[in-house]
Protein backbone atom coordinates (compact mmCIF):
# COMPACT_ATOMS: atom_id res chain seq x y z
CA UNK A 1 0.00 0.00 0.00
CA UNK A 2 1.29 3.60 -0.93
CA UNK A 3 -0.11 6.10 1.47
CA UNK A 4 -0.31 9.60 -1.34
CA UNK A 5 -0.83 13.04 0.58
CA UNK A 6 -1.31 16.44 -1.11
CA UNK A 7 -0.80 19.83 1.51
CA UNK A 8 -0.77 23.25 0.62
CA UNK A 9 2.13 24.29 3.57
CA UNK A 10 1.99 28.09 2.78
CA UNK A 11 5.16 28.97 3.45
CA UNK A 12 7.55 25.71 4.17
CA UNK A 13 9.82 27.92 6.58
CA UNK A 14 7.24 29.06 9.00
CA UNK A 15 5.44 25.51 9.16
CA UNK A 16 8.37 23.84 9.33
CA UNK A 17 7.67 22.13 13.07
CA UNK A 18 4.12 21.35 11.32
CA UNK A 19 5.48 19.68 8.47
CA UNK A 20 8.05 17.49 10.67
CA UNK A 21 5.62 16.46 12.83
CA UNK A 22 3.06 15.41 10.58
CA UNK A 23 5.75 13.61 8.27
CA UNK A 24 6.12 11.62 11.36
CA UNK A 25 2.74 11.03 13.09
CA UNK A 26 0.81 10.98 9.41
CA UNK A 27 4.30 8.71 7.64
CA UNK A 28 2.72 9.46 4.07
CA UNK A 29 4.87 7.65 1.58
CA UNK A 30 4.30 10.55 -0.94
CA UNK A 31 3.66 14.43 -0.58
CA UNK A 32 2.93 16.78 -2.70
CA UNK A 33 3.31 20.07 -1.39
CA UNK A 34 2.78 23.48 -2.58
CA UNK A 35 3.16 27.42 -1.54
CA UNK A 36 6.33 26.64 -0.76
CA UNK A 37 7.59 30.68 -0.37
CA UNK A 38 11.30 29.84 -0.80
CA UNK A 39 14.24 29.29 -3.33
CA UNK A 40 14.84 25.59 -4.26
CA UNK A 41 18.18 26.01 -2.16
CA UNK A 42 16.58 27.52 0.61
CA UNK A 43 14.08 24.27 1.01
CA UNK A 44 15.14 22.42 4.47
CA UNK A 45 16.36 19.76 2.73
CA UNK A 46 18.51 17.79 5.22
CA UNK A 47 15.58 17.57 7.73
CA UNK A 48 13.33 16.68 5.53
CA UNK A 49 16.02 13.76 4.58
CA UNK A 50 16.56 13.15 8.23
CA UNK A 51 12.65 12.17 8.26
CA UNK A 52 13.52 9.12 5.45
CA UNK A 53 12.67 11.25 2.32
CA UNK A 54 13.92 12.34 -0.87
CA UNK A 55 12.80 15.51 -2.53
CA UNK A 56 12.16 17.05 -5.97
CA UNK A 57 12.23 20.49 -5.30
CA UNK A 58 11.22 23.95 -7.46
CA UNK A 59 11.35 27.05 -5.51
CA UNK A 60 10.38 30.61 -5.83
CA UNK A 61 11.36 33.18 -3.49
CA UNK A 62 8.44 34.57 -1.91
CA UNK A 63 5.68 33.32 -3.74
CA UNK A 64 4.74 29.60 -5.06
CA UNK A 65 6.98 26.89 -5.01
CA UNK A 66 6.17 22.79 -5.13
CA UNK A 67 7.72 19.79 -4.03
CA UNK A 68 7.44 16.41 -4.05
CA UNK A 69 8.46 14.53 -1.01
CA UNK A 70 8.89 10.52 -1.39
CA UNK A 71 10.69 7.78 1.01
CA UNK A 72 11.37 6.26 -2.27
CA UNK A 73 13.89 7.54 -5.24
CA UNK A 74 12.38 9.90 -7.79
CA UNK A 75 13.23 9.85 -10.99
CA UNK A 76 12.47 11.18 -14.72
CA UNK A 77 11.89 14.37 -12.58
CA UNK A 78 10.70 17.33 -14.92
CA UNK A 79 9.79 21.03 -13.69
CA UNK A 80 7.41 22.71 -14.97
CA UNK A 81 4.16 22.18 -17.11
CA UNK A 82 4.56 21.14 -20.76
CA UNK A 83 3.64 23.67 -23.03
CA UNK A 84 3.21 26.08 -20.58
CA UNK A 85 4.99 28.85 -21.74
CA UNK A 86 5.60 30.67 -18.48
CA UNK A 87 8.69 29.91 -16.86
CA UNK A 88 8.52 32.56 -13.74
CA UNK A 89 6.30 31.06 -11.26
CA UNK A 90 6.73 27.41 -10.53
CA UNK A 91 4.53 25.87 -9.97
CA UNK A 92 4.55 22.16 -11.35
CA UNK A 93 7.02 18.95 -10.53
CA UNK A 94 6.47 15.91 -11.48
CA UNK A 95 8.55 12.20 -11.51
CA UNK A 96 7.88 8.99 -10.62
CA UNK A 97 8.13 7.05 -7.39
CA UNK A 98 6.70 3.44 -6.00
CA UNK A 99 5.88 2.64 -9.84
CA UNK A 100 3.41 6.14 -9.67
CA UNK A 101 3.61 8.72 -12.04
CA UNK A 102 3.03 11.85 -10.12
CA UNK A 103 2.58 15.63 -10.52
CA UNK A 104 2.87 18.15 -7.48
CA UNK A 105 0.25 21.57 -8.71
CA UNK A 106 0.08 24.61 -7.30
CA UNK A 107 -3.00 25.96 -10.02
CA UNK A 108 -3.22 30.11 -10.22
CA UNK A 109 -5.69 31.63 -7.78
CA UNK A 110 -6.96 33.84 -11.00
CA UNK A 111 -8.35 36.81 -8.45
CA UNK A 112 -9.57 39.19 -9.94
CA UNK A 113 -11.36 38.17 -12.26
CA UNK A 114 -11.33 41.15 -14.32
CA UNK A 115 -7.72 41.26 -14.65
CA UNK A 116 -5.18 39.28 -16.87
CA UNK A 117 -4.51 36.47 -14.04
CA UNK A 118 -8.00 34.97 -14.59
CA UNK A 119 -6.96 34.37 -18.41
CA UNK A 120 -3.71 33.26 -17.12
CA UNK A 121 -5.67 30.72 -14.66
CA UNK A 122 -7.64 29.46 -17.48
CA UNK A 123 -4.76 28.93 -19.80
CA UNK A 124 -2.74 27.32 -17.19
CA UNK A 125 -5.57 24.89 -16.91
CA UNK A 126 -5.48 24.19 -20.54
CA UNK A 127 -2.21 23.44 -20.45
CA UNK A 128 -2.65 21.22 -17.66
CA UNK A 129 -5.33 19.32 -19.45
CA UNK A 130 -3.30 19.02 -22.45
CA UNK A 131 -0.61 17.25 -20.16
CA UNK A 132 -2.78 15.46 -18.42
CA UNK A 133 -4.10 13.89 -21.78
CA UNK A 134 -0.88 13.20 -22.74
CA UNK A 135 -0.09 11.32 -19.40
CA UNK A 136 -2.97 9.00 -19.77
CA UNK A 137 -1.65 8.12 -22.78
CA UNK A 138 1.58 5.96 -21.50
CA UNK A 139 -1.23 4.14 -19.69
CA UNK A 140 0.63 4.51 -16.04
CA UNK A 141 -0.99 4.64 -13.10
CA UNK A 142 -1.40 8.30 -12.51
CA UNK A 143 -1.62 10.86 -9.64
CA UNK A 144 -1.91 14.45 -10.16
CA UNK A 145 -2.29 16.05 -6.65
CA UNK A 146 -2.35 19.68 -5.21
CA UNK A 147 -3.92 22.93 -4.75
CA UNK A 148 -6.42 23.33 -8.17
CA UNK A 149 -7.89 26.80 -6.59
CA UNK A 150 -11.43 25.38 -7.74
CA UNK A 151 -14.60 24.44 -5.54
CA UNK A 152 -15.48 22.14 -8.02
CA UNK A 153 -19.23 21.90 -7.03
CA UNK A 154 -21.99 23.65 -4.23
CA UNK A 155 -21.04 21.11 -1.61
CA UNK A 156 -17.90 22.02 -1.65
CA UNK A 157 -17.98 25.23 -0.43
CA UNK A 158 -19.66 26.49 2.80
CA UNK A 159 -21.80 29.20 1.30
CA UNK A 160 -21.80 28.82 -2.43
CA UNK A 161 -23.78 31.97 -3.08
CA UNK A 162 -21.08 34.45 -1.68
CA UNK A 163 -18.35 32.69 -3.98
CA UNK A 164 -20.33 33.14 -7.09
CA UNK A 165 -17.89 35.31 -8.71
CA UNK A 166 -14.96 34.12 -7.30
CA UNK A 167 -12.16 32.58 -9.88
CA UNK A 168 -12.51 29.32 -7.99
CA UNK A 169 -16.22 28.96 -8.98
CA UNK A 170 -16.85 30.64 -12.03
CA UNK A 171 -18.35 28.91 -14.12
CA UNK A 172 -15.80 28.86 -16.43
CA UNK A 173 -12.91 27.29 -13.97
CA UNK A 174 -15.43 24.49 -12.77
CA UNK A 175 -15.74 23.87 -16.39
CA UNK A 176 -12.41 23.97 -17.25
CA UNK A 177 -11.94 21.74 -13.73
CA UNK A 178 -14.58 19.30 -15.53
CA UNK A 179 -12.74 18.98 -18.84
CA UNK A 180 -9.70 17.74 -16.78
CA UNK A 181 -11.77 15.16 -15.14
CA UNK A 182 -13.95 14.37 -18.21
CA UNK A 183 -10.42 12.88 -19.67
CA UNK A 184 -10.59 9.65 -17.55
CA UNK A 185 -9.62 11.35 -13.85
CA UNK A 186 -10.75 10.29 -10.98
CA UNK A 187 -11.15 12.72 -7.45
CA UNK A 188 -10.23 10.43 -4.95
CA UNK A 189 -11.98 11.93 -2.12
CA UNK A 190 -15.47 12.02 -3.94
CA UNK A 191 -14.99 8.68 -5.72
CA UNK A 192 -15.35 6.88 -1.57
CA UNK A 193 -17.27 10.14 0.27
CA UNK A 194 -20.56 11.80 -0.80
CA UNK A 195 -20.56 13.63 2.15
CA UNK A 196 -21.11 17.79 1.65
CA UNK A 197 -19.30 20.35 3.87
CA UNK A 198 -15.86 18.50 3.99
CA UNK A 199 -13.12 21.27 3.32
CA UNK A 200 -9.63 21.40 3.10
CA UNK A 201 -9.29 25.57 2.94
CA UNK A 202 -10.43 27.71 5.89
CA UNK A 203 -9.50 31.73 5.89
CA UNK A 204 -7.79 32.97 8.64
CA UNK A 205 -10.53 35.88 8.92
CA UNK A 206 -13.49 36.27 10.53
CA UNK A 207 -13.71 32.77 12.05
CA UNK A 208 -13.63 30.43 9.33
CA UNK A 209 -11.58 27.71 10.91
CA UNK A 210 -13.49 27.90 14.29
CA UNK A 211 -16.93 27.77 12.43
CA UNK A 212 -15.71 25.68 9.64
CA UNK A 213 -16.73 28.17 6.90
CA UNK A 214 -14.32 26.13 4.40
CA UNK A 215 -13.89 25.19 1.29
CA UNK A 216 -12.59 22.31 -0.87
CA UNK A 217 -9.68 23.44 -3.49
CA UNK A 218 -7.06 20.44 -2.92
CA UNK A 219 -7.71 17.50 -4.92
CA UNK A 220 -6.16 14.17 -5.96
CA UNK A 221 -6.63 13.44 -9.28
CA UNK A 222 -5.68 9.44 -10.09
CA UNK A 223 -5.98 8.21 -13.39
CA UNK A 224 -7.92 4.88 -14.27
CA UNK A 225 -5.27 2.70 -13.57
CA UNK A 226 -4.46 4.48 -10.37
CA UNK A 227 -8.25 4.33 -9.50
CA UNK A 228 -8.76 0.83 -9.76
CA UNK A 229 -5.70 0.43 -7.20
CA UNK A 230 -7.78 3.33 -4.87
CA UNK A 231 -8.41 1.96 -1.15
CA UNK A 232 -9.42 5.03 1.42
CA UNK A 233 -9.15 8.69 1.01
CA UNK A 234 -9.74 11.48 3.03
CA UNK A 235 -8.93 14.93 4.47
CA UNK A 236 -6.30 15.16 7.76
CA UNK A 237 -8.15 18.20 9.33
CA UNK A 238 -5.61 18.05 12.86
CA UNK A 239 -2.62 20.15 11.13
CA UNK A 240 -5.32 23.14 10.57
CA UNK A 241 -6.15 23.11 13.90
CA UNK A 242 -2.49 24.07 15.53
CA UNK A 243 -1.13 27.32 16.28
CA UNK A 244 0.60 28.76 13.52
CA UNK A 245 -1.27 26.54 11.31
CA UNK A 246 -1.17 26.80 7.41
CA UNK A 247 -4.81 28.11 5.82
CA UNK A 248 -4.95 24.37 4.16
CA UNK A 249 -4.89 21.07 5.55
CA UNK A 250 -3.60 18.01 3.78
CA UNK A 251 -6.05 15.40 1.42
CA UNK A 252 -4.65 11.84 1.27
CA UNK A 253 -5.49 8.57 -0.53
CA UNK A 254 -4.04 5.24 -0.45
CA UNK A 255 -3.15 2.56 -3.67
CA UNK A 256 -2.41 -0.74 -3.61
CA UNK A 257 1.17 -1.24 -5.36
Amino acid sequence: MVKLASWNVNSIKARLPILRDWLESFAPDVVMLQELKCQTEAFPLLEVESLGYHAAVVGQKTYNGVAILSKAPIEDVIERLPGEPEDAQSRYVEGTTFGLRVGAIYLPNGNPVASEKFSYKLDWMAHLRDHAAALLGTEQPLVLGGDYNVIPEPEDCHDPKAWEGDALYRPETRAAFRRLLNLGYVDAFRALHNEPHAYTFWDYQRGAWQNDLGIRIDHLLLSPQAADRLTASGIDREPRGREKASDHTPIWCEVEQ
